[in-house]
Parts: C-alpha cells; structure tokens; sequence
C-alpha cells in the first residue's frame, strides 16, 4: 500500500508522519518539492530561493533526512541533499487516494496562491487531489472546466479558478504521471 523510499530504512509509521506534515506545512512542502526539483542542493541555496529562515530550513532538512525523504549526497561542508520522489497510497473502506510529488507541490503553493488556498479549505486534501487529477487532463485538453465541474459537483467558475491554480503544477509534473 505504501511506497516509500527503498534506501530509507525508517519505520513507516515515520515516514507516514513525515509525509503528513508535508501535507500540513506549506513551507515544508516548498522545501522537499524544491530539492526533489532541483537537487542536489545546499541548505544556503534552498535559503536563498524559498525564502524560509536558514534554522528552519536546517530543522526541515534534518526531518525530512530522518524520515529517509532526503538524502546527503556528500560529506563534506557544504552538505548536498537530493530527495526521491514518494508515493503513498492510502486506501479507507471504498476510497482510494494517493500523495504524489505533484500533490505535494500544490499544497506548497498554498501559502502564495490564495485560490489553492480556499480550495483546501473548502473541500480538503482528498477534494485537492481529485481536482489535481483534473488539472492533468485540463492541460492535455481532453477535459474542460464544464466538464470537470459536473463530474466534481462544482461551479464551473469555481472549477475554472482552481483548474488554473493548479496548471503550473499540472503542467511541471505531466511526465510523472504518464
């Protein structure tokens, strides 16, 4: 059910707590999401670039290295750190859904797009995830905002404004998903 990191070693119990404060913390989510992108990366450049404070970006990284997220990628000062891309799939009674990198960066950009952020409160992380799936085929054309806003039981005005929110992130994760 859960697919974490093979090289981890970390209990999954950890890796799912892990996993939930990324869903949780924005500014987490920003930090894991950019050394996925971009890694290997120092902590100085993560600093510079996602503009969160050098002690906490330390405390980030050090969580996300415990839970086996993130890697060193040399020994010496300044550290590189490389991520692995995650995928946990949690299953309730009928209902299936999965956190991907993708899902991840949306969450990220909560705190600096207002639309995702209202999506979130208003329908959840599940109601985000469905949209985002949604997204995907929003950017390759095969579904519009009508289309996706009566399978989701939305407005098409709200449908609209969170398909484009989450077009950026659509568009940069298409290849994962294909």
């Amino acid at each position: 059910m859960a697919q974490s990191p093979p090289r981890s070693g970390q209990p999954p119990i950890q890796q799912l707590q892990t996993v939930a404060d990324l869903l949780d913390k924005p500014a987490l989510a920003r930090l894991y999401a950019y050394i996925l992108q971009h890694g290997p990366v120092t902590v100085s450049e993560i600093v510079d670039t996602i503009d969160i404070p050098q002690g906490t970006a330390y405390d980030y990284v050090q969580n996300l290295e415990t839970a086996g997220l993130v890697d060193k990628t040399h020994n010496q000062r300044p550290y590189g750190y490389d991520a692995e891309s995650i995928t946990l799939t949690l299953s309730t009674d009928n209902e299936t859904q999965t956190i991907t990198p993708a899902l991840i960066e949306a969450v990220a950009r909560r705190d600096e797009d207002e639309d995702i952020d209202v999506y979130i409160e208003r329908h959840g992380l599940d109601g985000l995830a469905v949209a985002l799936e949604y997204a995907y085929e929003y950017v390759d054309g095969t579904v519009n905002h009508r289309i996706a806003a009566r399978e989701l039981d939305l407005s098409p005005l709200e449908t609209e404004i969170i398909l484009q929110a989450l077009e950026p992130v659509a568009t940069e994760y298409t290849d994962a998903v294909a």
